[in-house]
């Protein structure tokens, strides 16, 4: 017999449906939905709050200016600049909520249970453990990805108002802690962590240890794509015997000189060579004839949002896809 199968099952009674199942296990964990209800709504309430703390702001010029327009000294509005620095980051938080959600199924919605052996009361009364994960897997995922579409719609309105503005210290669309948190990316990252919360309570079935796995899991996934997003969509390549001329938008991911072979030189390799030689001769006694770059155009936000989605999506069936052949091999 497995280590989950129910020691007395008794008399087989009519299965519960999908929609029962949810409701019971809403019940549950009433607490934590509240939660999760509380922390959509102070999401809502901090962009609502930085829009409206702009909008009061005295901005003199069209572009945020305080000083009079067109002068030699551009001085922007400290709620300006405070909601830059609040929004910066927006995108990463959205990935750590994610990342909660996950923790949550792993410990105290599939572990806790395994690990104190509530789940034979289920499983022996009316929800065969197939559905007993399928609702485990399907409510945190619906209630995550709604909750998560409507923060996103958020936060793309607290971006907007600062569009346009010349002297703007946000990165960009590209930036690490706003390109996650501004497409369905980060629902596709919700989504892998339901199901890799599921995997590891599954397997490990001790409460704290599976939300310490799904945690490290989680965050070298977003570490990696982090790392290598620029990776996901072909590069547009430039080439221009002066300076390569850069558009609004355009994220740079390299840059340096080419020979008349086409052989590509960094300014790097003449500091290490000597730090104290001019950059210019050192390439040019290399044979550089030309200058080059390699950029991602604004154009390439959404080829890169749904090629990091889809990745997600992939990993996230393939932890859904292993969870239920943990279950079936423990169940027996």
């Amino acid at each position: 017999m497995s280590t989950l199968t129910p020691s007395k099952p008794g008399a087989t009674p009519a299965p519960a449906s999908l929609r029962g199942s949810a409701r019971v296990l809403l019940r549950i964990h009433s607490k934590a939905l509240r939660a999760g209800a509380a922390l959509l709504v102070l999401g809502i309430g901090i962009v609502v709050a930085l829009r409206a703390w702009m909008a009061s702001a005295k901005e003199l010029c069209p572009d945020g200016d305080t000083t009079p327009c067109g002068g030699p000294v551009y001085q922007p509005t400290y709620a300006r600049t405070s909601t830059e620095v609040f929004l910066s980051d927006g995108g990463t938080v959205l990935l750590l909520l994610a990342g909660l959600v996950g923790v949550f199924v792993a410990g105290p919605l599939i572990a806790r249970e395994l690990e104190s052996g509530t789940f034979r009361l289920a499983w022996t009364q009316s929800v065969s453990p197939a559905r007993w994960l399928a609702t485990r897997l399907a409510v945190p995922a619906a209630l995550t990805v709604t909750g998560l579409m409507v923060l996103v719609i958020a936060y793309r309105w607290g971006l907007w108002a600062l569009r346009g503005y010349p002297y703007s210290h946000l990165t960009g669309w590209y930036g690490p802690g706003i390109f996650p948190g501004t497409g369905p990316a980060v629902l596709g990252f919700a989504l892998l962590a339901v199901a890799v919360g599921a995997l590891s309570g599954l397997l490990v079935r001790r409460t704290v240890l599976s939300m310490a796995l799904t945690a490290f899991v989680l965050g070298t996934v977003a570490l990696g794509l982090g790392k290598r997003r620029y990776e996901l969509w072909p590069t547009v390549f430039r080439q221009s015997p002066g300076h390569v001329k850069f558009n609004p938008g355009d994220w740079a991911i390299d840059m340096g000189r080419l020979t008349e072979s086409g052989r590509k030189l960094y300014w790097e390799d003449c500091y290490a060579a000597d730090p104290l030689r001019d950059i210019g001769t050192c390439m040019r006694d290399r044979g550089a004839v030309d200058h080059f770059a390699e950029v991602h155009p604004a154009s390439h936000y959404w080829p890169l949002q749904l090629a990091e989605t889809g990745i997600l999506l992939a990993l996230a069936a393939l932890a859904v896809f292993a969870a239920f052949r943990v279950l079936r091999r423990l169940h027996g």
